[in-house]
């Protein structure tokens, strides 16, 4: 499994003490480094059976300068995408990527349901 992450985020920091906590290994992959591409981004999307616009960082300031709220709506889901593989920035963490599923922002009890 892959844990995405932005090192700063106090979430990805919680997340990572959580996996490491219940003895889960996972390889570590920094957002802003290493973007998803848009090929990632498509396959995880489909993957996690959520709404694209959960892959968006509403909270983030790119987010919000780029008044993305009023945006989206417009958008093809091919341009969300494109948008989401510019900059991890615009991407919600952590992103915890497995074979059959992807979880997106960290929910402990979630986590630990799939986990299981």
């Amino acid at each position: 499994m892959i844990f995405i992450e932005y090192p700063k985020c106090t979430t990805c920091k919680r997340a990572k003490k959580w996996l490491d906590e219940q003895g889960i290994s996972y390889t570590d992959r920094h957002i802003k480094e290493e973007n998803p591409t848009q090929a990632e981004l498509t396959a995880w999307y489909q993957r996690s059976g959520l709404p694209l616009k959960k892959f968006f960082n509403t909270s983030g300031v790119l987010y919000k300068n780029l008044n993305l709220k009023d945006k989206l709506p417009q958008m093809s889901e091919q341009e969300q995408l494109e948008l989401l593989a510019s900059d991890g920035m615009l991407v919600k963490r952590p992103l915890l990527v497995l074979e059959n599923t992807v979880l997106v922002g960290f929910k402990p009890e979630q986590w630990a349901e799939v986990l299981r």
